[in-house]
């Protein structure tokens, strides 16, 4: 396993926990309560608690992965430690490809956003303009420090959570009980159906563990860090569909496109729509900030394991302690893609990429198991390989609920890069 060189371990738990939160809580909660009440109505509590299982028992497994590898590189790191170069190659392509994209997506929302607020955005200058400063000038930040990019995250996952949290305090009062009584138990389709849906809402953590080369006391650091931001997360949801539910009853179902926006305006007013529209906004720029924080750390990794023969992603800012190659490159291609809104087509490339990560780690669990002796304090999930398990079947349902076109679209992306990973074998030989 090779070691960071030049990296300073300065995020803590409040940190990590921040920085997770900041990429799982994006724009996907202001819509989701709306979808997930038209599958199951007034049930829909039970959708919420199911994923949350489901997401505790995968990201147990990064917990203890995190624990026992724990430098630059999140996912793709524990299974290139487990699987070797091929597969580690295969999901640190994955891994930042799709985070590209899905950062493109979420700039384009948040300009979309702007747009209701102004017509001046319309301008394709000032689109182009406002993407270019914002992703520049969060590479800057970055690229001075991970110390001043977590400052960041940390604000950024503050500014996002309190208006939510102001919907939740004044909502409870509201809530009429009448829209939360449930008439009769969901089916387990409707339950599977809807938690397909929401499963995306708690996409995150994989990213946001990506610094690992930057955190302190990773062993005890990791594991807590992802306890306490998967379960602030998860009750934080609930609560918010229970007091969307409770207000507006089956009339939620009419909101799809802002939901909470229109929570809020029966609360509180005018002021309140407009609060968590804002809110919204912060929420998608905080998701970005997170991308260009953690992302780059992946095409760091990949260059210093030579896995990507491109020495210089890998260099370290003598000043700055930073690979501020990597962020460079990273935020270019995802500005480009952004500018271009050429990637609607590869969305679903990127959600089943993330499955596979998934599923590589949960693997990698158990091989790491068997090849790296446990050292003190290391984080290791209860129960034996009971939980890997479950979550490696608990992610091969969500694959399966995928088109067949879409399996045989990430079938192919798979079979070019082996292609393009066998060529650079080959040349570095």
């Amino acid at each position: 396993m090779r070691q960071d060189k030049g990296l300073k371990r300065t995020i803590g738990i409040f940190g990590l926990s921040a920085n997770i939160m900041n990429i799982m809580i994006g724009a996907g909660i202001f819509a989701l309560p709306a979808i997930i009440s038209g599958i199951m109505g007034s049930a829909s509590i039970f959708s919420y608690i199911f994923c949350g299982i489901l997401i505790t028992l995968v990201v147990l497994c990064f917990a203890e992965a995190g624990s026992k590898v724990n430098n630059t590189g999140g996912p793709y790191t524990y299974i290139e430690t487990a699987f070797g170069d091929y597969f580690g190659f295969i999901a640190g392509i994955f891994a930042s490809g799709s985070n590209m994209i899905a950062s493109a997506a979420v700039a384009n929302a948040l300009v979309n956003i702007l747009m209701t607020i102004h017509p001046f955005f319309e301008l394709s200058w000032v689109r182009i303009s406002f993407l270019f400063l914002m992703y520049f000038s969060l590479a800057v930040i970055n690229i001075k420090g991970v110390k001043q990019g977590i400052g960041l995250i940390k604000l950024n996952t503050i500014l996002k959570i309190t208006p939510l949290l102001i919907l939740v305090i004044f909502g409870l009062s509201h809530i009429s009980f009448d829209n939360l009584h449930i008439e009769a138990l969901p089916k387990f389709s409707q339950l599977g159906e809807s938690s397909l849906i929401l499963f995306f809402a708690f996409l995150g953590c994989e990213t946001g563990l990506i610094v690992g080369g930057e955190i302190k006391n990773p062993k005890r650091t990791i594991p807590r860090a992802i306890l306490i931001s998967i379960s602030s997360v998860v009750i934080l949801y609930i609560f918010i569909q229970t007091v969307c539910q409770g207000v507006l009853g089956t009339a939620l179902v009419n909101y799809e496109a802002t939901p909470l926006a229109e929570t809020a305006k029966v609360i509180i007013g005018p002021f309140g729509y407009i609060l968590l529209i804002v809110g919204a906004a912060v929420s998608m720029f905080g998701n970005i900030s997170g991308d260009v924080l953690n992302s780059p750390r992946v095409l760091f990794a990949l260059s210093r394991d030579r896995v990507v023969p491109i020495k210089k992603l890998s260099k370290i800012h003598s000043k700055f302690a930073t690979p501020h190659i990597a962020i460079i490159t990273h935020t270019t291609i995802a500005f480009t893609l952004a500018v271009t809104g050429s990637f609607e087509q590869l969305v679903i490339l990127a959600t089943s990429s993330l499955l596979l990560i998934y599923l590589g780690v949960a693997c990698a669990v158990i091989k790491l198991r068997k090849t790296i002796a446990p050292e003190p304090g290391e984080f290791k999930i209860p129960g034996g390989i009971i939980v890997p398990l479950l979550s490696i079947a608990i992610i091969i349902y969500f694959l399966s609920n995928l088109s067949s076109k879409e399996l045989i679209g990430t079938g192919i992306f798979i079979v070019m890069l082996s292609v393009i990973f066998k060529v650079i074998d080959t040349i570095k030989k």
